[in-house]
């Protein structure tokens, strides 16, 4: 780049030779060379920990500060972190003295909860049911949510609809209003929920057919005819 720059080389075309960020050449330019070489040499030990930085907050902040450092790399270094020991130590000093910042955990999405929730304990990975518990432990509405929740998605795996009325008034009594809302729901229309989750029989073979024809109707509206949509419909497989 500084070649580049030396034969008076633009910023702009120098970012399309390269494929750099504008940023990126700009503090090329305008640092030393042994400035740029020596804050490198700086971060690269640090990269190596970025994995594990959340665990390392999580820890230092559970023990209030008082955690060796010794003991972080072997807990870290269980979990799969490469590292030296003296890049554990550097961090922790720099947690103590406050000059960084502690890394917050990956947070997953209500949605991503609540497909852990809803899925059955087998089908759940080893970090996925373990990161469940700790939400499970770390909020009672949460755990309350997920056995109600399971309660209720057993009953639809396994037919049991002579169990909906008893699980309706567990579900109604201490629990989040979205758990009591949805009881409420299903006492409206009690009977076909109990029959839905007793016969074998059920409306999907004819959804399936309506949503068949509402496919290509949506496909087509406003770009073309009845006819072409009637034999779109008939030479569907």
């Amino acid at each position: 780049m500084h070649r580049l720059l030396e034969r008076r080389w633009t910023i702009s075309a120098i970012v399309r030779r390269l494929n750099l960020d504008r940023k990126t050449v700009r503090r090329f330019r305008d640092t030393d060379l042994d400035e740029l070489l020596a804050s490198a040499c700086e971060r690269r030990p640090n990269g190596v920990m970025d994995p594990s930085k959340a665990n390392v907050s999580a820890r230092f902040a559970e023990a209030q500060g008082q955690v060796s450092g010794t003991r972080l790399f072997l807990e870290i270094r269980a979990r799969g972190y490469r590292g030296s020991r003296q890049v554990v130590r550097k961090h922790l000093t720099a947690l103590r003295a406050g000059t960084t910042e502690p890394v917050r955990a990956d947070i997953p999405s209500p949605r991503k909860i609540t497909s852990w929730i809803m899925r059955p304990r087998e089908a759940l990975t080893e970090s996925q049911e373990e990161r469940l518990l700790q939400f499970r432990l770390t909020c009672p509405g949460i755990t309350r949510a997920c056995d109600l929740a399971r309660v209720f998605a057993d009953l639809v795996r396994h037919r049991r609809g002579h169990l909906l009325l008893k699980r309706i008034r567990q579900a109604e009594q201490d629990t989040p209003k979205p758990m009591t809302g949805f009881a409420r729901f299903l006492r409206q229309d009690l009977d076909a929920v109990t029959a839905g989750l007793t016969l074998p029989w059920s409306s999907g073979a004819v959804e399936g057919h309506v949503n068949r024809v509402r496919t290509p109707d949506r496909a087509v509206y406003g770009r073309a005819s009845s006819g072409l949509l009637q034999v779109r419909i008939i030479t569907q497989p």
